[in-house]
């Protein structure tokens, strides 16, 4: 016998279930304009800070104010702004092209438009991402077709990827982005070891890598901040708390950490947390990040907060698992609302402008769509040969494969 108490497995539990009504009293949110802004060349050790704040540029009024302002002209805004206006509406056709079978599979972005969107402005042609399946911005906000995009998510004979990878699992070197992982956390370690690479090489180019807020649990995600620490690779590494890992709270990959940003801190990277859903702050900070890069100061470590708005993809409900009206309740508001509101506060936009933008980009995206199913779609129209297969693997094909080509028929 012995005195000594019995020891307890400990599970994080939600806060809220469905049904409940939606509560965000938890998220501190500061002023906007609050937050210092460091010197681009500042010790880690002396920002330990900035990954206990978020980082906010635009006001309640929907100005921009203090030390992080001022990144962007008022023509780049409104640029900006027009991107995420064209994800937004991509996201609800191709939504729809699901929901009519035309593709087997999709994920949408709502709510966290300004992430991608804006990040890309921040980087120079040749940056690399190495991206998860809600960063298509990246691609928005750097010209590339959308009908292209809509080849791959239907797997036609337009398909640049030849219909071997899942829906929205774009690649494309030329635009900086990497080839998405289904597997993920992998992309973190292989954009430390770009960056690295870049190093190595006298090169110029930074790398950037993406994760979610789950994903920081994969062993992966520390193996990354251990070589990126110890090599100061010229990377940043994204983490985008959207608040929800598929159907799993947050909880889960962060326990009772205060912070996922905090996580740098053990490694010696400065870490940063952003309003996610601020267009100007995200820029802002992401342009201080990849100057930091520039310069051979090491890796910085960004949380974007955030919230997922819709499903995780088109095969969950998210009404399963949490209150169903939680996006409308989330304090940090919509993105695209909270961009066009300083747009209009500043005078270079309007209602009216606002309404003749969004009817100039559901023309183009339904333009693009039609361009897309001309080729096919899942079960229509032309699809890519089954001899593209075989190919791209390797430099020169082994005999196995060229007999296995063979056997098919080509």
């Amino acid at each position: 016998m012995t005195d000594k108490p019995k020891l307890a497995f400990h599970v994080p539990e939600p806060e809220l279930r469905p049904g409940d009504t939606p509560d965000f009293s938890h998220v501190a949110i500061p002023q906007a304009g609050s937050v210092r802004r460091p010197e681009v060349d500042e010790h880690p050790e002396a920002m330990r800070d900035l990954a206990f704040s978020i980082i906010r540029v635009l006001n309640r009024e929907g100005e921009a104010v203090g030390p992080w302002a001022g990144s962007l002209t008022e023509a780049e805004l409104a640029e900006g702004l027009r991107h995420m206006m064209l994800l937004r509406a991509f996201d609800s056709r191709m939504l729809t092209a699901q929901r009519q079978g035309k593709t087997s599979f999709y994920m949408q972005h709502l709510g966290e438009e300004a992430i991608s969107c804006a990040f890309r402005r921040a980087l120079d042609d040749g940056d690399m991402n190495f991206p998860t399946y809600r960063q298509a911005g990246l691609l928005i906000a750097s010209g590339y077709p959308m009908s292209k995009m809509m080849n791959q998510i239907y797997s036609n004979a337009g398909d640049p990827l030849k219909g071997r990878q899942l829906p929205v699992l774009y690649s494309s070197r030329e635009h900086g982005f990497f080839s998405v992982s289904g597997n993920l956390a992998t992309q973190y370690i292989q954009a430390v070891g770009w960056a690295m690479a870049s190093a190595i090489s006298g090169d110029h180019r930074i790398a950037a890598g993406w994760i979610g807020d789950g994903s920081t649990a994969e062993s992966d995600f520390h193996a990354a901040l251990v070589f990126a620490s110890t090599y100061k690779a010229p990377v940043i590494l994204n983490i985008v708390n959207n608040q929800w890992a598929i159907s799993t709270f947050q909880g889960i990959a962060k326990g009772d950490a205060g912070t996922f940003a905090a996580r740098g801190h053990g490694f010696g990277i400065p870490a940063l947390r952003v309003d996610g859903n601020d267009y100007l702050a995200v820029h802002a900070v992401a342009k201080w990040a990849a100057e930091r890069a520039r310069r051979n100061l090491g890796p910085t470590l960004v949380e974007y907060v955030t919230y997922r708005a819709g499903g995780h993809s088109t095969s969950d409900d998210p009404s399963a698992y949490r209150p169903k009206a939680e996006s409308e309740a989330w304090p940090l508001g919509d993105p695209v609302l909270r961009l066009k509101g300083h747009l209009i506060e500043v005078g270079v936009w309007s209602e009216e402008r606002h309404k003749q933008a969004e009817a100039e980009i559901r023309d183009e995206v339904i333009a693009a769509q039609k361009a897309a199913e001309k080729i096919g779609t899942l079960h229509t129209g032309r699809r890519p040969s089954p001899r593209d297969m075989f190919e791209d693997v390797f430099a020169e094909m082994p005999p196995h494969l060229v007999r296995q080509r063979h056997e098919v028929g080509y």
